[in-house]
């Protein structure tokens, strides 16, 4: 253990004792100066701060403080009302300084210490805690945002961007930490009234009970020590006070308070000539005092003037010659195009119509719902989704966005800013007023209605969704439809790394003895493309162990860790406990196993350019037949013919899901409503 820690240590046990143990005046005296001491330092180090974060050891510093100051109330407050108002020389020199010989004034005096450490500066201190806490926290998203795109634009390393995202942690816990210790602010204060209450009354009685001194002379007696020993206490309690306003006050800046004051405040002379102006003219009042007034508008010019010729030097500062060799020179070397080779993994571009929707000022909240899809994504797909960047276009139309994928267009939509889209989903037949359009995410048909109609459509049974929630809507399910393409190996090693602080010895014996990075990428990015999850990790890497020795084919550790996936599966795909499925002609499926290459470049099913037209027709006709009463299709098939037959149909309905009999949890109950052939039908 290191020795400030076991000085720190002892340092809060002997406040502690200090609340129990009597102290005499000579050491209450050089402990009421240490508590002056400690809050003066503390008072600087809050004005030399250039960052809050500088002092971060502040908030447990200042209950430290609160506490030695309370412990010596208590000394103090035992020393008045049991040594007969004697509690040592510093309260004693204290007390008679305020006072001056007139008590009535002194109290006066003291009681207005006491009202602007209690309402003026503890406070405004503790809602400036209260409000930088819950800004710094709600701020929070955007400023991870910001890190997740200069990352992936390539302006900071990953070093650099773990360092602002400790920072970011720091600042929250730092500012959440000050609201708490604020609190410490304002209950010190109280107590010191409290106390003054106590020790005025208090010896007041106990004077008259135990002392043959007249009232007066008792008054005057622990008048002058509550005095003394109120203002020695609320002293520090103000310089610390103010120092915890500064603290919570403060924005990162480059230079500290009393520099950023002296280029700010006298920073532009012509405010300083006004200002030496008007002050002129304060002196043409009759009875004002002339020598201050003149004295502090000389100042004011000659402030004024200093400043203004510090910028005219700035001005005219001769500027370093470049000459054409040395332009051309440098035009001739070569440019450093390493930066234009970079792309976003993921962007989403707008049109200057939508720019409302993303801009916090405006009321926009796109960027804290992107925050909420890429959480929504971990969630159900297990997939960390890289960070968005979000970007108008002056390219676009108005009301257009684009979302593009590792620099690729992959969805383009238009929407309308303010208007409301409104969805028939009940298929109500009155009419509603509205521009015809398709829900982007799904190809539903639409209208985009006027607000002022949004309440006569709600009641015709209209489902009403905002503009924002449309394009969240759109992006989230394209992350979805399009998880495995941004499953990269880096993200792969990051889920790898996250599954070995809980199971290190499965992780070990997996990779990269039996399975390299990019093996175990394809199984997984081969789960994401129909749509299962792989947040269970665990049991997909074990079953990657438990087939390495039979097979090191992509596709069928694929559908061994299907299989194994089952619950999640029917989860997925079937939920309610009864799964309605189209099942293939057994003929049909023999066919495709018969009809089933093996090549270089992997496996397909050689059927015939008029087979494939028939299967396809007998299955789109299946499906519409279930779509028609509102039932999502389900194909299910044998587990050596369902992948070869996903990727036969995958063109005709990517979004169907196919399932092997061995995927289907064994409690659901399977109700087949269709069976395709490869017949006429």
């Amino acid at each position: 253990m290191k020795f400030a820690d076991i000085l720190i240590a002892g340092v809060v046990f002997v406040i502690i004792i200090l609340i129990i143990v009597p102290l005499s005046p000579v050491i209450l005296d050089f402990l009421l100066v240490v508590n002056i001491s400690l809050s003066v330092t503390v008072l600087l180090l809050s004005l030399f701060t250039k960052e809050a974060l500088d002092f971060s050891v502040f908030p447990p510093l200042l209950l430290l403080l609160t506490l030695f100051r309370l412990a010596l109330n208590i000394s103090s407050t035992r020393l008045i009302l049991g040594n007969n108002g004697e509690a040592g020389a510093v309260i004693k020199t204290f007390g008679g300084f305020v006072i001056g010989g007139n008590i009535v004034v002194g109290v006066i005096i003291f009681a207005i210490i006491i009202i602007i450490q209690f309402l003026v500066i503890t406070k405004g201190s503790e809602r400036v805690a209260e409000v930088a806490a819950r800004f710094t926290l709600d701020a929070m998203p955007g400023k991870q945002m910001a890190i997740d795109a200069d990352l992936n634009s390539g302006l900071i390393d990953e070093q650099q961007a773990k360092l602002r995202r400790s920072k970011i942690q720091r600042e929250a816990d730092f500012y959440g930490a000050m609201d708490g210790a604020s609190k410490f602010v304002k209950g010190d204060a109280i107590v010191s009234i409290l106390v003054t209450i106590i020790n005025v009354v208090g010896g007041i009685i106990i004077g008259m009970m135990t002392s043959d001194l007249a009232l007066g002379e008792v008054v005057s007696k622990y008048t002058l020590a509550t005095v003394g020993d109120g203002l020695v206490s609320q002293l520090p309690s103000l310089m610390i006070s103010t120092a915890t306003g500064i603290i919570v006050t403060r924005a990162a800046s480059e230079d500290n308070l009393g520099s950023e004051i002296s280029s700010q405040l006298f920073g532009q002379p012509t405010v300083l000539y006004s200002a030496g102006v008007i002050i002129i003219a304060l002196s043409l009042i009759p009875g004002l005092p002339k020598l201050p007034i003149w004295m502090l508008a000389i100042f004011m010019f000659v402030m004024a003037t200093i400043v203004r010729n510090n910028v005219i030097k700035a001005k005219t500062a001769p500027i370093p010659d470049t000459s054409a060799e040395e332009i051309a020179r440098e035009s001739r070397k070569p440019e450093n195009v390493v930066t234009l080779l970079g792309v976003d993994p993921i962007e989403l571009e707008f049109g200057y119509g939508l720019i409302p929707l993303a801009d916090a000022s405006q009321g926009g909240d796109l960027s804290d719902r992107v925050v909420m899809i890429r959480r929504q994504c971990a969630m159900d797909l297990g997939l960390i989704i890289p960070g968005i960047r979000l970007r108008d276009n002056v390219l676009l139309k108005t009301n257009e966005y684009v979302v593009r994928i590792r620099g690729e267009e992959i969805a383009r939509g238009e929407i309308m800013a303010d208007h409301y889209l409104a969805m028939n989903a009940e298929e109500s037949r009155i009419p509603v007023k509205g521009i015809e359009t398709v829900e982007p995410a799904f190809g539903l048909p639409a209208i985009w209605i006027a607000k002022t109609e949004r309440e006569k459509a709600e009641l015709a049974g209209y489902t009403i969704v905002d503009p924002p929630s449309v394009l969240a809507t759109h992006l989230s399910e394209l992350l979805k439809r399009h998880a495995s393409e941004m499953l990269d190996r880096q993200q792969v090693q990051t889920l790898v790394d996250n599954l070995r602080q809980s199971q290190p010895a499965l992780v070990d014996e997996v990779i990269p003895k039996l399975f390299t990075l990019g093996e175990v990428q394809k199984v997984l990015a081969g789960l994401l493309r129909e749509g299962v999850s792989i947040r269970d990790m665990g049991t997909i890497l074990e079953t990657l162990s438990d087939y390495a020795g039979a097979t090191r084919s992509t596709d069928m550790l694929i559908e061994y860790s299907r299989q194994r996936l089952k619950r999640t599966i029917s989860k997925r795909f079937v939920g309610d406990g009864k799964a309605r499925v189209i099942t293939l002609d057994p003929q049909l499926e023999q066919l495709i196993i018969e009809r089933l290459r093996q090549t270089e470049q992997g496996s397909f099913v050689a059927l015939s350019p008029d087979q494939i037209q028939r299967l396809l027709h007998n299955l789109r006709s299946s499906l519409e037949r279930m779509m028609s009463v509102g039932i999502s299709p389900v194909v299910l098939t044998s587990p050596a013919v369902r992948p070869h037959f996903k990727r036969m149909v995958e063109q005709m309905s990517p979004e169907l899901a196919v399932l092997s009999y061995n995927e289907i949890d064994s409690a659901i109950e399977i109700h087949a409503e269709g069976m395709v052939s490869i017949e006429h039908g």
